[in-house]
């Protein structure tokens, strides 16, 4: 811990402790938007999203096993999404920030990762997303 997991569905509760007694302090409602589960007690996890966010959710709502990524806003606007992890890489597409997509490799010491975003693949600097850890490597 820590590590990245998706939400289930498009309807996800964020309550502010880990039981159903607890109030509801948030709800997502973005299938696939990748969340940092930062502690576990028993079967809820405490996440925390791509603003800082923290609360609690129940396991059930989480999709562990896949990865996704999300485009964090950027000064220059739209994220290239490159050919190659190189920087003179041709663009194969501009990700808009909030653009959710499929995170497919990122290898040890890189700074880019492999990811798809619809029927566009290609390359993106690992800091531009949010869903993986900045020295993780993923196959």
């Amino acid at each position: 811990m820590p590590r990245f997991v998706p939400l289930r569905s498009d309807r996800v509760n964020m309550r502010v402790g880990p039981d159903m007694r607890f109030p509801i302090e948030w709800r997502y409602e973005r299938r696939d938007l990748p969340v940092m589960i930062v502690n576990e007690r028993d079967q809820w996890r405490r996440i925390r999203d791509v603003d800082g966010t923290e609360g609690w959710v129940h396991q059930s709502n989480l999709l562990p096993g896949r990865r996704t990524f999300l485009v964090r806003p950027s000064q220059a606007g739209e994220v290239e999404l490159r050919r190659r992890p190189d920087p003179e890489a041709a663009v194969q597409a501009r990700l808009r920030p909030g653009v959710i997509g499929r995170l497919r490799a990122c290898a040890a010491g890189s700074d880019w990762c492999e990811v798809q975003a619809r029927d566009a693949r290609g390359f993106v600097r690992r800091r531009e997303i949010f869903g993986v850890l900045p020295d993780e490597e993923l196959n």
